[in-house]
């Protein structure tokens, strides 16, 4: 089975990252899509939110397992016999960072292979910390979320 997982901190999840989880689903026969806790990192959104915004996303999606994880990345990969992490990108400053991650990871583990994929361009501007913002100042941030953020 070809099984991937996509991490982050999901703090909100994005329309950005709903749509490179679907791009990457006919790529794979499972999808772990995790929300890492870092005790150092208080999100803004209680987990329970984030995991319930993301269960709602993807409902009709059998390829799709949402989960959390803590520890290191590739730890959780090796757990759940995932050879894939999906990044997202949305620009060059994401593809230098993502780089570099990914190739300490292939170091640390070369059977877990990073797959980068794009975000759609009319979502490259779009950020977790963008909506946060918009949400903390009781600005529109619908265009951004497919769920209400309350």
């Amino acid at each position: 089975m070809n099984i991937a997982v996509f991490p982050g901190s999901f703090d909100p999840m994005t329309k950005g990252h709903e749509a490179i989880i679907r791009k990457a689903l006919p790529l794979f026969d499972k999808i772990y899509v995790a929300i890492g806790i870092n005790s150092d990192k208080k999100g803004m959104f209680p987990l329970e939110k984030r995991l319930n915004w993301m269960r709602q996303a993807f409902k009709n999606e059998q390829k799709i397992e949402i989960c959390t994880y803590q520890g290191l990345t590739l730890d959780f990969c090796k757990e759940v016999d995932a050879n894939f992490m999906i990044r997202g990108l949305r620009n060059a400053i994401d593809f230098q960072y993502e780089q570099d991650l990914a190739v300490a990871n292939q170091h640390l583990n070369p059977q877990v292979e990073t797959l980068f994929i794009t975000c759609p361009p009319e979502l490259a501007h779009v950020s977790s910390s963008l909506i946060r913002e918009l949400y903390r100042y009781n600005a529109d941030y619908s265009d951004y979320v497919s769920y209400e953020l309350s």
